[in-house]
């Protein structure tokens, strides 16, 4: 707990605390939590992009998710995590988020092993890859914008699931409540943007027609492989381009996160939901 350095404290209804590393090759993390002490409702795994804005995710998802949740924001710093979106390169971020959540627990700061995770950009795409492969930690899986995904295929690794996922982790992934986001105006192909013949003629040009692509892929493989009827919800945030605080506040991204749990749930229309 000393190592837990208070920030901001609006006592009404949470602290936004810093967690430095324990060791190289740990992760530090912003923690929003709740005053009130642990919650027992699931925390919020906030995973940013290649911008690397933990504190900001931290800070917005505080005033969104209501005064009963943790918030945990970690941060993947580029000159050890370098490559933190594909989840399993050298370092294993993986790992590294599940000792950082193992040692909250420990801590008293959370009250179990599992977690709802959320990802923007290069967020997004740890995060699919981390609840395929360790689909007993992730209740709910929000991804919002990535450059592009890892499809529940045969293909070869980061492309499919080939040498990557069990199939006994594949099923239990298409059985968590998925929701995905992108701006509807996310369309420019710029350098962040991975644009190679095999992943343009799997997924799309652009990050909003990867996205209905994965949509409709994880519904069809989940039906054709193991008969389920896959919770998967998309949504195009009108208006918003490839801007986390665009899409969290003209896009009402954080409401709709937040939704789950809140008192007045975000209602999704039909155009929310049709890929």
């Amino acid at each position: 707990m000393n190592a837990l350095a208070p920030i901001i404290r609006p006592a009404e209804q949470h602290n936004l605390l810093f967690r430095p590393a324990k060791g190289r090759r740990d992760l530090p993390c912003w923690i929003a939590a709740p005053v009130a002490g642990t919650s027992k409702a699931p925390p919020l795994v906030a995973v940013h992009g290649i911008n690397r804005e933990a504190m900001t995710q931290a800070s917005l998802f505080k005033t969104a998710i209501g005064t009963d949740r943790t918030v945990i924001a970690p941060c993947f710093s580029p000159e050890i995590w370098p490559r933190y979106q594909l989840a399993v390169k050298k370092g294993r971020a993986d790992k590294a988020l599940i000792r950082l959540i193992d040692s909250l627990q420990s801590d008293g700061l959370l009250s179990g092993p599992s977690f709802e995770l959320f990802g923007f950009s290069g967020g997004a795409q740890f995060a699919h890859r981390f609840a395929m492969m360790h689909p007993e930690r992730v209740q709910r899986l929000m991804v919002s914008s990535a450059g592009w995904y890892t499809f529940p295929d045969q293909t070869r690794f980061p492309y499919g699931i080939e040498n990557f996922v069990s199939e006994e982790n594949l099923k239990r992934f298409l059985q968590i409540p998925i929701d995905i986001y992108v701006g509807a105006d996310d369309t420019v192909v710029d350098k962040n943007t991975r644009n190679t013949p095999q992943v343009n003629a799997q997924q799309g040009i652009n990050r909003a027609e990867r996205a209905v692509r994965w949509a409709q892929a994880l519904r069809r493989n989940a039906a054709k492989l193991y008969g389920i009827k896959a919770d998967v919800r998309f949504s195009a945030l009108s208006g918003c381009g490839h801007d986390f605080e665009e899409c969290f506040n003209k896009g009402r991204l954080g409401r709709r996160i937040a939704s789950t749990h809140a008192e007045t749930p975000y209602h999704y229309t039909s155009a929310d939901v049709a890929v």
